[in-house]
């Protein structure tokens, strides 16, 4: 049976380890990032194989078209297809969400911290579906995306993989609380969100 807030609230089970008020989001993610584990060479080995991946475009596709067309792709994968893309990255979120039971889902956005992000109010998840959540929408539009780099021709492989790269990037906040969870892989986490207070709270099961 799932648990409940009030489950996580009783002191001799379990122990809040953090909690992250909305507004310090981007403080935690360059703490995270700046942690070297398994997971972020991970993500930055995808961002570095991204970026080869455009440059190998870019130099393939160099005398073949002009420069007014090689500019107005390099705008669509730089700016407009990221911008177009915030909307089903976080609907990808949405659907681990929905398929763990959480039904008050909120999709919300801090332009000061330059972050959109979906919470599921006053619902309690573990740390496999917390993950699940978390690399959905990495997984399924990058793999989209290589396999229209791979197919589309020139001037489109060029925005195509100038968005992919710039896609795995804006992934960086759900591999820095990956990398919290792996940093915390001995322990037995639970989270929830208050989407009211805008609060995020992470609780350890006390052995």
């Amino acid at each position: 049976m799932a648990l409940r807030i009030e489950d996580l609230e009783d002191e001799t089970k379990y122990r809040q380890i953090l909690k992250i008020p909305y507004e310090e989001l981007v403080n935690f993610v360059f703490d995270y990032i700046r942690r070297n584990t398994g997971v972020m060479v991970f993500f930055w080995s995808s961002c570095m194989i991204c970026l080869g991946i455009a440059v190998y475009v870019r130099i393939n596709i160099t005398g073949y078209y002009q420069l007014k067309y090689i500019i107005s792709h390099t705008i669509l994968g730089l700016i407009i297809f990221p911008l177009v893309s915030i909307p089903f990255h976080e609907a990808l979120h949405i659907i681990p969400f929905f398929l763990t039971g959480a039904r008050k889902i909120r999709i919300g956005m801090d332009l000061k911290q330059y972050i959109f992000y979906v919470t599921a109010h006053r619902h309690v998840i573990t740390s496999g579906q917390f993950k699940m959540v978390a690399l959905i929408p990495f997984i399924c539009i990058n793999i989209i995306l290589l396999i229209m780099i791979w197919s589309l021709p020139g001037l489109w492989k060029w925005s195509l993989s100038l968005f992919l790269f710039v896609h795995t990037t804006m992934c960086i906040g759900d591999f820095a609380l990956l990398n919290f969870y792996y940093i915390n892989r001995k322990k037995k986490i639970y989270t929830w969100d208050d989407a009211d207070l805008k609060e995020s709270y992470f609780y350890e099961e006390i052995r």
